[in-house]
């Protein structure tokens, strides 16, 4: 295991702050740009393009570990417009096959269908201030003001209004139809379907995100969150036997699943890593649980990390771990002091843990 650094778009700047605090392996999203996209939008891939800018990061002493891939809104559009939706994964399936090209190994992706759904801000250690989801306190005027598109990083999470929730026809929850749980997995099993046989002949893994946070029972505004438990994960798991459908482990998300996340987490982590199908780690903690919860520091949440990082180790996971959703403040407006922090404490607990790597190189 080894850390690694996940950034949004970033700058030479970035990328050079990245290597002077010891990480040597990044994972990529670049959505908003056309830096490797092919002339006429953002989702259709350039191999061209996206060759030279792996080799950009290369020359700053990076390994690019894993790269975004854009699902948009392919999920809700199988559901409305089939051939819409098919027309998309085709494109998708071509990335793939780009990405192979240029020399990328690994795609993460994302199934949310309507975003990130936060509630509102918890007070902090300090005054910082602390992203949750409270059930019982949701409101859809708090919905669109607390959730957030993507990786919510280095950017604040208020995204609710960003062009990026637009790129590539992603929709906003206003506009979504009713998703029931047959409905949630017969999307996911579209998209399965159509970019796990290209990820096997290209030779490159994709490691999905899991549905944050957990929905109740039911759903939420109509939409059901099917992978928002670990059973959940489990059935997404089993929808392919193929070596290259994985998982973005997501450890603050899974934790969201439990009402005593500190009790679940740990054989919940070792059960995953054992199936040599996490293909990376959002290394976060989380203080609350099921329908109650904030995102907080690493060290501060109710998930022992360094039992997490020996659970890892025991279930033979040796990929890369990414520190994800630290707080917000006004204090760090980019939040790169406290992304520095977590990359800190992680590598320490590695160290700790007698597991500290590097990344494998080629």
């Amino acid at each position: 295991m080894y850390i690694s650094e996940q950034l949004l778009n970033p700058d030479e700047r970035r990328l050079r702050l990245s290597t002077q605090l010891g990480v040597e392996s990044v994972v990529l999203d670049n959505r908003g740009t056309e830096l490797v996209s092919a002339s006429g939008g953002v989702c259709a891939w350039d191999t061209g393009k996206l060759t030279a800018y792996r080799k950009w990061v290369e020359s700053f002493g990076l390994k690019l570990d894993v790269f975004a891939l854009d699902v948009g809104s392919i999920l809700l559009d199988s559901l409305v417009d089939l051939e819409g939706a098919r027309r998309q994964r085709d494109v998708l399936a071509q990335n793939i096959q780009k990405a192979a090209d240029a020399g990328i190994t690994c795609l993460k992706y994302n199934v949310q269908m309507v975003g990130i759904t936060r509630t509102g801000l918890k007070p902090g250690r300090g005054g910082a201030k602390n992203s949750g989801f409270v059930y019982a306190e949701y409101s859809a005027d708090d919905d669109r003001k607390h959730s957030y598109w993507g990786v919510g990083y280095p950017t604040n999470q208020d995204e609710s209004d960003a062009e990026t929730a637009m790129l590539c026809g992603q929709k906003m929850a206003r506009d979504v139809p009713p998703v029931t749980e047959k409905a949630g997995w017969d999307a996911i099993e579209f998209l399965v379907e159509g970019l796990v046989p290209a990820a096997d002949l290209a030779g490159v893994r994709l490691a999905c995100h899991p549905h944050d946070p957990a929905y109740p029972v039911g759903g939420l505004n109509g939409i059901e969150h099917v992978v928002g438990s670990a059973d959940g994960i489990r059935k997404f798991l089993a929808l392919s036997p193929s070596a290259n459908h994985g998982l973005n482990f997501c450890q603050g998300t899974v934790a969201e699943m439990f009402k005593e996340p500190g009790r679940a987490m740990i054989p919940v982590i070792e059960e995953f890593a054992a199936t040599g199908r996490i293909f990376m780690v959002h290394f976060r903690n989380i203080r609350g649980g099921y329908l109650d919860f904030q995102e907080v520091f690493p060290d501060e949440g109710d998930v022992d990390m360094f039992q997490a990082i020996k659970a890892y180790q025991r279930g033979g996971y040796k990929g890369p771990l990414c520190p994800d959703h630290v707080p917000v403040s006004d204090l760090d407006e980019n939040r790169e002091r406290f992304m520095s922090f977590a990359l800190g404490y992680t590598r320490g607990l590695l160290q700790a843990a007698g597991v500290w790597s590097t990344p494998v190189r080629g």
